[in-house]
């Protein structure tokens, strides 16, 4: 997530109670898709009144994998990588090398999640390091079959430390 806090907080747990509602009358969760249109059509209601949000809505449902870019604006757009936030051009610039590497299994479809995870690492700390809006730590989550979790989580000045630049 990126843009201000209280919308940012606001608008994740006002999704989640949805999704929650959608979950006990259906007797099945909502799905990525689902749940990413809700939030865009939410905050469509609020266009040009203020709000600041961009994030990344993802997750596993009986699709697969799923992940969806929304604004405040109310756009919604589905895809494969996502940066959102003031230091989201430095982190493309780490993701668009990394997922157009031919032989680098982080950009194959079937990435190995170690690959992947340090490529999502790789971004994050490019954007962190850059931005000073960025904030000063790195995490790293999984979203799978059976849910998500925290990977890792590393201060910035650690990585530096690590990747050398």
């Amino acid at each position: 997530m990126a843009g201000g806090a209280a919308d940012c907080g606001f608008w994740q747990r006002l999704v989640a109670r949805q999704c929650r509602v959608h979950e006990l009358r259906n007797k099945e969760p909502v799905s990525v898709a689902a749940a990413s249109k809700l939030l865009a059509n939410l905050v469509y209601q609020y266009k040009g009144m203020g709000l600041s949000l961009g994030t990344m809505v993802c997750g596993w449902d009986k699709r697969g994998p799923g992940l969806y870019y929304v604004d405040s604006e109310g756009q919604r757009v589905p895809g494969a990588a996502f940066a959102v936030g003031s230091g989201s051009s430095y982190a493309y610039g780490v993701l668009d090398r990394g997922l157009a590497s031919p032989g680098d299994e982080a950009g194959s479809p079937r990435a190995s999640e170690e690959a992947a995870c340090e490529l999502a690492r790789r971004a994050i700390y490019q954007a962190a390091r850059r931005d000073a809006y960025s904030g000063g730590t790195v995490r790293v989550f999984h979203a799978g079959p059976r849910g998500w979790r925290l990977v890792a989580q590393h201060d910035v000045g650690e990585l530096q430390r690590r990747y050398g630049q």
